[in-house]
C-alpha cells in the first residue's frame, strides 16, 4: 500500500513540472486526475479539481464565470460541451479567454473510454506570430503557412506524447500483472527461439524438476536442462521446432518425478511454447487404478476356471481316499500318495491365485514405521535358520507414514522369505527403508545369494515363473507386485556385488499426527487376547483398562470420563455383542473401534464397517496403532 501511495505521489509531481495544464476523464466524464497547472490557469475551487468530479460541474462553472464570454442560453452552451466530450474524438482547437489570454485545447481519445485534455497557453506564441507578420512582409505567405503549421503540429505532437506516455503506462502494468500471474502457477511455462535458447520463463523451472536452475533466460535448452531431462524431450522439441504440437509424458530418474510436458509451435517468431508440470501423485493413482482394473478382469477370467477345477480337486482327492481304503498292491499306496498331495498343492495353488485376483482394496492408515518395521522383524525371525542373519535399518524422517500395513507386511515376509531360499543354510539379509526425493518411500530387501539371473530379472514379476522347481509356486512376487502397483508404486529387481536386491516404491505421504497416549478401555471376552492386546496398547504408550461384557463397558465409561478410547471386540460375553456396546454408548462419546475375527462377508462383520473403524484378528502393533491414529487423524 505503501508503495502504491509513493508511486502515486511521485506520478502527480511529475505532471506538476509540466508546463500545460493538464486533466484525464474516464468513460463517465468523471475526473480521473489533473495536474497543479490546470487549478492554476483557470482558477477552479477545491471540488472541481478532486477525483470523481463532473465535467458538467466544471464546465457550468466556467460558463457562468465568462471564461467563454457572453452566453445566451447557459444550459444549452453546457449540454453542447457535454456531447462533444462524450463523442470521444480527437479535436484541437484555440480560443480566447475573459482575460484576454489565448490557450489551444488539445484532445484525445483514450482505449478503455474517457480522454486526455491538454490546455497551453499560446498568447505569447500568438503575439510573435503577430510580431513576425508585421516584421516579415518580405516572407512569402507560403513560409508563414508552413511556419504557423509548425507550431500547430508542436502543439499537437505535445499532446499525443502525453497520452503515449499514459498508455505505456498502463500497459507496464499489465505486462507485470501478466508475469505476476505466470509465476503463481504450479507449472514452468517458458519460450524457447529459434536459436534454442530462452527467451522466457515464470523462473519455474527448479520447482518442477528440482536440481534445475531458475535463472535461464538466455541459456541454451540443453545446458539449462540436466542430461536426463534433455535426452528424455529431444525428440519431441525436434518436433515442435518442426511444426508439430504434442503432449509428452517422462519419468525425471534423478529426481524420480513424472512430468508433462506440452510442445507448442512459435509460428510467429520460429521457437517453441513449453508448458511442464509435475504430474507424480496423479501418475501414482493412474498407476493404482490400472492395477484394480486389470485385478477386476482376472478375477472374471479365473473364478469360473477355479470353481471348476475345484470341484474336480475334489473329486480326485475323494476317489484317491477310496483308494487309500481298498486292498490295493504295495506300489499303489505310493501312488495314491503322491496322487493326492499334488491334488492338495493344486488346491493351495488355486487358494493363491484367487487371493491375487480377488477383489483387495487398498486402505492405507497412520503407521508407525519404527514398530511396524520392530514387529515385522519379530515375525520375519521366526522364519529363519539360525545361520541366516537379518538387519533392518530405518533411515527415514518422520516416525509416521499412510501405509497399507497388511499388504505391506505381506509383501515384505515374502521377500524376505525369498531371500531366505536364497542365502541357503547361512547368509545375511538387509531390509531398509528410506525417502527417496521426498516423492517415494522405498524398501530394499537385500541378500547374500547367488543373485538373479538373466532370466529371472526379466520374468520374475510374472505369475508363475520360479526357479525353485516343484517347490515354488511362483506367485511370491507376483503378489508383491500386484499389491505394490495397487498402491501405486513400483518394483524393481536387480543385483548387487554381494547378491540379489529387491525394491519397493510406495508413494510417499507423511501421516499428519498420531494417537496420542491416554486411557484406552478394551473389551474383549478372551483373557489371553485381551493380556496380548493390553501389551501392545502398553508398549504404545497407552494406560489401560479391561471389560469382559457391554454391561461392564458400560459401567466403566460411566465411572471413568476420562477414557480417550474404546476398543472392543464383536463377539463378547453374553447377548450384547460389540455393535449393541456402540448403540448403547452415550452422546458425545470417546472414539469407538472394533475388532474381530470374524471374516469380511459376515454380517455382523459387515453392519461393524458402517458403524466404526475395524481391526481383523491376528493383528500386530503396528496395525493396532495405525487403527488409533484414524481417531487422532479425524
Amino acid at each position: 500500500m505503501a508503495d502504491q501511495l509513493q508511486t502515486e505521489m511521485m506520478t502527480m509531481a511529475g505532471l506538476n513540472l509540466i508546463q500545460q495544464a493538464l486533466t484525464i476523464y474516464d468513460r463517465d466524464l468523471r475526473l480521473v486526475t489533473c495536474n497543479q497547472r490546470f487549478r492554476d490557469m483557470f482558477n477552479l475551487p477545491d471540488a472541481l479539481v478532486t477525483p470523481g468530479a463532473a465535467f458538467e460541474d466544471t464546465i457550468r462553472h466556467l460558463v457562468t464565470r465568462g471564461e467563454y464570454g457572453p452566453v445566451d442560453d447557459v444550459e444549452q452552451a453546457i449540454q453542447a460541451r457535454v456531447e462533444t466530450a462524450m463523442a470521444f474524438k480527437p479535436h484541437y482547437m484555440e480560443r480566447t479567454r475573459s482575460n484576454g489570454r489565448m490557450i489551444s485545447v488539445e484532445g484525445s481519445p483514450l482505449p478503455q473510454g474517457g480522454w486526455v485534455a491538454v490546455y497551453t497557453d499560446i498568447t505569447r506564441v500568438k503575439q510573435q506570430e503577430a510580431l513576425l507578420r508585421a516584421r516579415s512582409e518580405e516572407l512569402s505567405g507560403q513560409l508563414m503557412g508552413y511556419s504557423e503549421e509548425l507550431a500547430a503540429t508542436n502543439r499537437r505532437l505535445q499532446a499525443t506524447i502525453t497520452a503515449l506516455e499514459e498508455a505505456q503506462r498502463q500497459l507496464t502494468e499489465s505486462e507485470a500483472r501478466t508475469r505476476l500471474t505466470t509465476e503463481m502457477m504450479p507449472a514452468h511455462i517458458a519460450h524457447v527461439g529459434g536459436d534454442r535458447r530462452y527467451t522466457y520463463s515464470n523462473r519455474r523451472l527448479s520447482a518442477v524438476l528440482p536440481g534445475s536452475k531458475s535463472d535461464i533466460i538466455g541459456l541454451p535448452i540443453d545446458e539449462a536442462l540436466d542430461r536426463a531431462a534433455y535426452g528424455m524431450i529431444r525428440e519431441k522439441l525436434d518436433a515442435a521446432f518442426a511444426g508439430e504440437a504434442s503432449v509428452f509424458e517422462f519419468t525425471h530418474e534423478p529426481s524420480s518425478r513424472r512430468i508433462r510436458t506440452a510442445f507448442t509451435p512459435d509460428e510467429t517468431q520460429g521457437g517453441v511454447y513449453l508448458l511442464s508440470m509435475d504430474v507424480t501423485e496423479e501418475a501414482q493413482t493412474r498407476a493404482a487404478l490400472q492395477q484394480t482394473r486389470r485385478r477386476e478382469m482376472a478375477a472374471q477370467l479365473t473364478s469360473g476356471m477355479a470353481h471348476d477345477f475345484s470341484n474336480l480337486l475334489t473329486i480326485i482327492l475323494g476317489m484317491q481316499s477310496k483308494l487309500q481304503r481298498m486292498d490295493l498292491p504295495e506300489e499303489a499306496s505310493g501312488l495314491i500318495a503322491a496322487t493326492i498331495s499334488a491334488a492338495r498343492r493344486g488346491g493351495g495353488l488355486l487358494n493363491r491365485i484367487a487371493d491375487m485376483t480377488g477383489p483387495r482394496e487398498h486402505i492405507a492408515r497412520p503407521t508407525n514405521l519404527p514398530r511396524f518395521l520392530a514387529d515385522l522383524e519379530t515375525l520375519a525371525l521366526s522364519t529363519l535358520p539360525e545361520g541366516v542373519e537379518l538387519s533392518i535399518n530405518n533411515l527415514t524422517d518422520a516416525p509416521a507414514y499412510s501405509l497399507d500395513t497388511g499388504m505391506l507386511q505381506d509383501s515384505l515376509l515374502n521377500l524376505v522369505i525369498n531371500a531366505r531360499d536364497a542365502c541357503g543354510r547361512s547368509g545375511r539379509i538387509t531390509l531398509t527403508a528410506r525417502s527417496v526425493r521426498e516423492t517415494w518411500l522405498e524398501f530394499t530387501v537385500e541378500d547374500t545369494g547367488p543373485g538373479f539371473s538373466e532370466q529371472a530379472l526379466q520374468h520374475a514379476l510374472a505369475p508363475f515363473f520360479t526357479t525353485k522347481g516343484g517347490e515354488g509356486s511362483g506367485l511370491g512376487l507376483a503378489m508383491v507386485y500386484d499389491m505394490t502397483k495397487l498402491a501405486g508404486g513400483r518394483v524393481h529387481l536387480s543385483n548387487t556385488d554381494t547378491g540379489g536386491r529387491v525394491a519397493i516404491r510406495l508413494p510417499l505421504r507423511v501421516a499428519e499426527g498420531g494417537a496420542a497416549p491416554g486411557l484406552v478401555l478394551l473389551v474383549e471376552d478372551s483373557p489371553d487376547l485381551r493380556d496380548t492386546i493390553r501389551e501392545m496398547l502398553r508398549e504404545a504408550g497407552h494406560m489401560v483398562i479391561e471389560a469382559s461384557s457391554a454391561g461392564e463397558a458400560l459401567s466403566l465409561l460411566a465411572e471413568l470420563p476420562e477414557i480417550s478410547a474404546l476398543l472392543s471386540d464383536i463377539s463378547l460375553e453374553g447377548d450384547q455383542t460389540g455393535l449393541d456396546l456402540l448403540d448403547a454408548l452415550p452422546e458425545g462419546h470417546c472414539p469407538a473401534y472394533l475388532m474381530t475375527s470374524l471374516p469380511p462377508d459376515d454380517p455382523l462383520h459387515r453392519a461393524a464397517r458402517d458403524r466404526a473403524p475395524v481391526l481383523r484378528k491376528p493383528f500386530a502393533g503396528a496395525e493396532l496403532e495405525a487403527l488409533l491414529a484414524t481417531g487422532a487423524a479425524a
